[in-house]
């Protein structure tokens, strides 16, 4: 397929009750569909972004009557109009676990990535907004990592993704995690509360460390199987760091069984062939935006998941 290029010029968009309450950075991904994430990041940082004539950072919130400038930016055409495989298509509309007039809810498959970006083609955000017409303004109402597998809220229209997001923020969403773990963690070790910091690598590869500068992070745990070599445990994350549970389990000990960054050195010979984190997003709770009643949804492992949990229980 040919690509034409296609510049666009300086513009100030004017905040409207649709982008209210809105993060900046979603509201430019949304704005300039086709130009790379790591490009719209990039162009915050710069302060070519500007709000009000001021500089912003990506969380800037938006808030109605805002003025936004908007600087020139190259994006293909191409990649404006991808097509979604039917595959992605199907897999994506098999996964709803709940739909409302204003949300989806989806049990995101592992590998997967929620946003396009630098290496990747389509998001899952990007892939929803073309299966369905009433999925056009689909907007995430928070994230999940690319290898972990779940519950994700998909906010349908702008008044639900504010709602929703304030849940977030006032720490009214309840998410409970399943996770595989190497060796037996104990049943006395119930809660880490160690704060978390993001550092980047000279290759440019972002990992988290436990930091008494970083920002509070508490994750409540609960076993709910041992095995030989291996252990099912529940997480209860309090907080929404980046790779909370999974920089948690590293310091406890215990990791995640097939994370590639947090991973032991040591793996044991029967999980060694595992390449995909075995972490899932099994629950979610929260209030309903239309009722104010609360949701609960549940998403079932998936092939993988279960294999590798199958796997445990055979080498115990």
């Amino acid at each position: 397929m040919r690509q034409k290029s296609i510049k666009h010029e300086v513009k100030v968009v004017r905040i409207s009750e649709r982008h209210d309450g809105q993060r900046v950075d979603n509201f430019l991904i949304y704005e300039l569909k086709g130009v790379p994430r790591t490009r719209i990041y990039r162009l915050i940082r710069r302060g070519e972004v500007r709000v009000n004539k001021k500089r912003i950072k990506p969380s800037f919130k938006l808030s109605c009557g805002d003025e936004v400038r908007i600087p020139p930016t190259w994006k293909n055409e191409v990649l404006i109009k991808r097509n979604i495989t039917p595959g992605i298509a199907k897999l994506l509309d098999d996964a709803v676990l709940l739909e409302t007039n204003l949300l989806l809810v989806i049990n995101k498959p592992a590998g997967l990535s929620v946003h396009g970006g630098s290496g990747v083609r389509t998001g899952i955000i990007e892939a929803l907004r073309q299966i369905r017409a009433e999925w056009g303004n689909a907007e995430l109402a928070h994230r999940l990592d690319k290898d972990t597998s779940g519950c994700l809220v998909i906010a349908k229209m702008p008044k639900a993704l504010k709602m929703i997001q304030n849940e977030f923020r006032e720490k009214r969403v309840e998410k409970t995690y399943h996770a595989l773990v190497h060796a037996k963690w104990p049943e006395q070790l119930k809660k880490i509360d160690m704060p978390l910091k993001k550092n980047q690598l000279h290759s440019g590869e972002r990992l988290v460390r436990i930091d008494k500068e970083g920002k509070t992070a508490e994750t409540h745990f609960k076993v709910l199987q041992h095995f030989g070599r291996a252990s099912l445990i529940e997480a209860v994350p309090t907080t929404g760091r980046t790779h909370q549970i999974r920089v948690h389990c590293q310091h406890a000990g215990y990791p995640i069984i097939g994370d590639s960054k947090y991973g032991p050195k040591m793996i044991p010979k029967e999980l060694r062939s595992v390449r995909s984190l075995c972490l899932h997003a099994a629950k979610i709770r929260f209030s309903d935006p239309a009722s104010d009643q609360m949701l609960k949804v549940e998403a079932p492992w998936d092939k993988h998941f279960y294999n590798i949990y199958d796997n445990c229980v055979k080498i115990q």
